[in-house]
């Protein structure tokens, strides 16, 4: 079969007992039932792998740690060089910066069904296996809730995502680097894209025209990226690309919604407070935007882990500050920049 190189464990080979077919799939079935949300921490990851390891023989399900590591073009480290230097055994690699909408002008649009099956089967990652998504251990969530958002919208069963690789190896849990080693490519079916949770710039646009009119709908606005570079007083890591916001929109910071030092989710009730402390309305509509659409998922899976609105009324705008940037004409007055401080 075709195959694909990735980098090879230094580790011992698998057990011989995973041969065991029949007591296999129990104990995957075990492993699935450990993890029963989205969001998993690495005490339930290592326990499922346990009994499910992303073992190359069997065809039953299996558990696939997927690394999502990315990070931002002003960042002199990338994320297949994390994925080399530390990395959960036997993971597969997610290159944000390859499965994207290839003919858009803009980093990381959601590509078309046939690229990400294509990508899928690359991976060697079956349609029934449970895929377990996870960021660097330098920045413990950043990129992967983008990846495990992406997984869900083209209808993978199965996703979760842990919180996080910094405390898997914060606390002792197993990892491996090293040489090239081989997988398996799969078939992977060529899936529909769920549209109802992906806000369009023609759809944002309408937001912000509509911004303080009677009679609009109050559909709300939050920009994941840092202060500064939504007030307009830092620059954007894109050169020539200006910063500020749209009209109407609340920053949230990404980062106000983990914890300062293990940089995984806050507690329900501590995130709860923070977006009431925003001012927002649970009961309207909620776009989450951030530069790319990397870390906007970041704030929209911060949401459904308090349990803050309802799934069904919030959507990450994709293209996020860069398309919007780059396509309001300056007449639109689109793009709000504050004054500095003491000015």
């Amino acid at each position: 079969m075709a195959s694909i190189a990735v980098f090879r464990s230094s580790r011992a080979a698998l057990p011989r007992q995973l041969l065991r077919q029949g007591h296999h799939r129990t104990s995957t079935m075990d492993a699935r039932r450990a993890l029963s949300s989205y969001i998993v921490t690495p005490k339930e990851l290592a326990a499922a792998l346990k009994t499910s390891p992303p073992s190359p023989i069997s065809t039953d399900p299996r558990i696939i740690p997927l690394c999502a590591s990315w990070f931002l073009p002003n960042d002199s480290r990338s994320g297949i060089e994390a994925f080399h230097a530390k990395r959960i055994p036997r993971a597969r690699f997610f290159d944000l910066d390859k499965v994207k909408d290839k003919h858009s002008p803009y980093p990381h649009m959601l590509p078309a069904p046939q690229q990400f099956a294509q990508a899928m089967s690359a991976l060697g990652i079956r349609k029934d296996d449970t895929v377990v998504v996870y960021d660097s251990h330098e920045l413990g969530l950043f990129s992967a809730p983008r990846v495990g958002w992406t997984l869900r919208l083209f209808g993978h069963p199965s996703v979760h995502l842990l919180d996080n690789f910094k405390l898997w190896v914060d606390e002792g849990y197993p990892t491996e680097s090293g040489n090239l080693y081989t997988i398996e490519c799969n078939p992977y079916p060529i899936p529909q894209l769920d549209e109802s949770r992906v806000a369009s710039y023609d759809e944002v646009r309408e937001v912000a025209l509509d911004y303080n009119k009677e009679g609009a709908e109050g559909i709300q606005i939050i920009d994941a990226r840092p202060h500064g570079r939504f007030t307009g007083n830092a620059p954007e890591p894109r050169e020539g690309l200006s910063s500020g916001h749209m009209p109407g929109s609340i920053n949230i910071p990404f980062t106000d919604v983990l914890d300062p030092t293990t940089k995984t989710f806050l507690p329900k009730d501590q995130l709860k407070k923070l977006f009431e402390q925003k001012g927002l309305d649970p009961s309207k509509p909620i776009i989450s935007s951030c530069g790319t659409g990397v870390t906007a998922v970041v704030i929209d899976t911060a949401l459904g882990e308090a349990g803050y609105g309802s799934a069904e009324t919030r959507k990450v705008y994709d293209g996020s500050w860069t398309e919007w940037a780059q396509r309001v004409e300056p007449s639109d007055n689109l793009i709000i920049k504050d004054p500095p401080k003491g000015t």
